[in-house]
């Protein structure tokens, strides 16, 4: 089943950061994974005091997928520059739902 990772990150260092966005897309794909929303324009329409800066949301095709992007060696001096420059806000792993298991 899907999984979305849905981060709310601060920035610290915009130049090294647009570096890790250039390289980052690489290893997500490698991983099954696709962008949804990538730090673009949004507006939040519900109710709650969550208001991210910028929001990421990437799908992976499993859980599986996502940790092995996560411990992929090749991506661990970009995940690291990332973890260096940032500060998690909010970050969730979100686990689809399958529509095609649901009764009528």
């Amino acid at each position: 089943m899907a999984v979305y990772l849905l981060a709310d990150t601060e920035i610290h260092d915009p130049e090294a950061y647009e570096r890790y966005k250039e390289a980052a897309p690489e290893y997500v794909a490698r991983h099954g994974g696709e962008y949804c929303h990538r730090y673009g324009e949004f507006e939040f329409i519900v109710k709650g005091d969550w208001s991210p800066e910028r929001l990421l949301v990437i799908k992976f095709p499993s859980r599986q997928a996502y940790d092995e992007f996560m411990a992929d060696p090749d991506y661990k001096p970009w995940k690291e520059l990332r973890e260096s420059i940032t500060t998690p806000k909010n970050v969730l792993l979100l686990e689809g739902y399958d529509v095609s298991q649901t009764s009528p």
